[in-house]
């Protein structure tokens, strides 16, 4: 039986903070899902599935989508019970009564479940709430992407949108560039905590502005990962980097990065 299970869309970065702690520390975590649009046709439940299409037509499951779904989804009540914002990804504990949403509240699930045999939350309550101080900058910074990012993915990004993401960027990237001083590899502590896994999730999710750099163009707008951003912030950027090859993260991230460099506007690549 798996430690913990989760339903998402897939690919989805901010699911990887699970799953790369949870090759970290030994956990067991199952996941589950399919592209946004096909979600749309799966019964959003503990035992999640693709829904035939004579299910499709008698369920009884039905709820309007919000944010990044449109339509109808099929919610079970038990999911709504155990995720009450009905929203994913969605972890839930092995018996499937006990929900766990946020990405960065999964993550710490599998921090907690593995604690023994890798400290990713702390080696004691300073720590581990110094690490919380971390994630939770990071959820204003995770807003302002799925805002500018959606916006860009429906071609509707305005300036206004474009500048709150520069402000947000640079306050996010420039604390992580301030805590990695030159005699620190780790963002807390001396080995790789849930703050590092949070920051690459996050800045990877964010590499998708590459792929629609040319809307930005087109706007009279500079992206944000413009030519020489890593100059601006040289250790956050190199920390990225580093983490991204290792072995825990590169199963994730790699193809991630491969794929979207492989979707970039002719122009951003020369």
């Amino acid at each position: 039986m798996n430690d913990l299970r989760i339903f998402s869309y897939l690919p989805n970065p901010r699911i990887w903070k699970a799953t790369i702690a949870a090759r970290l520390c030994g956990v067991d975590v199952e996941v589950r899902g399919s592209s946004p649009k096909e979600l749309q046709s799966w019964l959003w439940d503990f035992d999640a599935h693709p829904l035939s299409d004579s299910e499709l037509a008698t369920s009884a499951d039905t709820r309007t989508g919000k944010v990044g779904f449109g339509g109808t989804l099929h919610k079970t009540s038990a999911f709504m019970e155990a995720h009450p914002f009905g929203t994913v990804p969605a972890a839930f504990s092995p018996d499937g009564k006990t929900g766990i949403f946020e990405s960065n509240s999964i993550m710490r699930a599998v921090a907690r479940l593995g604690e023994k045999r890798f400290p990713l939350y702390g080696r004691d309550a300073y720590e581990a709430s110094r690490i919380d101080s971390f994630l939770d900058a990071s959820l204003v910074f995770a807003r302002d992407s799925q805002i500018y990012l959606l916006s860009l993915l429906s071609g509707k990004v305005s300036p206004e949108i474009h500048s709150r993401m520069r402000d947000g960027f640079t306050v996010y990237l420039g604390g992580i560039n301030q805590a990695l001083s030159s005699d620190r590899e780790f963002v807390v502590g001396e080995s790789i905590s849930i703050a590092d896994i949070c920051f690459v999730a996050e800045l990877a999710l964010f590499f998708n502005e590459k792929a629609r750099s040319g809307e930005l163009l087109n706007k009279g707008l500079e992206p944000i990962l413009h030519a020489s951003v890593d100059a601006e912030f040289p250790r956050a950027f190199a920390h990225f980097s580093r983490l991204s090859k290792h072995a825990a993260f590169a199963h994730d991230v790699e193809p991630y990065l491969k794929k979207i460099e492989s979707h970039r506007p002719a122009e951003a690549n020369r």
